[in-house]
């Protein structure tokens, strides 16, 4: 959905630019599909900050998501469409003919009212339905898709992101990325079709920090701010380089342009082809 841009009547406000929520057709959570979860700043079981610039942020209920889909052969219709706050893509919650509710993700266009089916075999090709890879038409854009059979899908989930089906060749599905990675996967892992919902989220902009703060982002100072001491970029007068030959991280390694992906992870042979930079 479209963006607003909001009138720069002070400082605050004058480059922001926000949601405009039209594709939202509730404000009221389903209650069932409700849970509390702690909040952890970062911290892990000693209080150690492990996972720098986090902490604060206002409340937030997480919604449980059915990222498996797993009732079969069992229209389900569109009861609302919902905002998400751990997430940034729109939720749908459809009511199943049996009278379960599930929360999914929504997909582009996905309107109240319309019927979307999860199949093992092949069904209509429309936005929200699910199936096989090796049902769906190559050429097609799918999101919430699954990396092992009946695990749940876990390759595009964020708002407007979306994999293309290139082609079916023996045990394996060739999807291109939003990297334009070209991945392998079983053709029998299930997919979701169309893209999903939001697509103007890149489009926000903050404005500033108390919005941050609100999302529970705690600043972050550069490295040349610092003293020796904190960083390695740290240390000189004044408005001075980093007196390096490479960026470096606050633990020393290289920040640009190296690549951190082990060599020896399982799923490198499922790559087809590299992902651009």
């Amino acid at each position: 959905m479209p963006v607003k841009v909001i009138k720069p009547n002070h400082s605050g406000r004058r480059n922001m630019i926000l949601h405009s929520f039209g594709e939202v057709t509730t404000s009221e959570p389903h209650k069932a599909l409700l849970a509390f979860t702690k909040k952890r700043n970062g911290r892990n079981n000693q209080g150690m900050i492990t996972v720098r610039h986090r902490g604060g942020g206002s409340a937030r209920t997480c919604r449980i998501l059915d990222f498996k889909q797993d009732k079969l052969e069992i229209p389900a219709r569109v009861v609302s469409i919902e905002y998400d706050p751990y997430r940034s893509a729109r939720i749908a919650l459809v009511a199943y003919n049996d009278g379960e509710k599930r929360y999914n993700i929504a997909p582009d266009q996905l309107q109240v009212g319309e019927t979307v089916m999860s199949s093992k075999s092949r069904i209509e090709v429309k936005a929200g339905n699910r199936m096989p890879l090796e049902m769906i038409p190559e050429g097609s854009f799918v999101h919430n898709v699954e990396l092992e059979p009946g695990k749940g899908g876990v390759l595009a989930r964020s708002a407007g992101c979306s994999v293309q089906l290139l082609a079916i060749e023996g045990r394996f599905a060739h999807l291109r990325t939003p990297s334009k990675e070209v991945r392998k996967v079983l053709r029998n892992c299930m997919a979701t079709l169309g893209v999903v919902s939001n697509l103007d989220h890149h489009l926000t902009r903050v404005g500033k920090a108390g919005t941050s703060r609100h999302r529970g982002h705690r600043p972050a100072v550069r490295g040349k701010a610092m003293n020796p001491c904190d960083h390695p970029h740290g240390g000189g007068n004044g408005h001075c380089p980093i007196g390096l030959k490479f960026r470096k991280t606050l633990w020393g390694k290289p920040a640009r342009g190296v690549h951190t992906r082990r060599t020896k992870k399982a799923s490198t042979r499922m790559i087809f082809s590299r992902r651009t930079k």
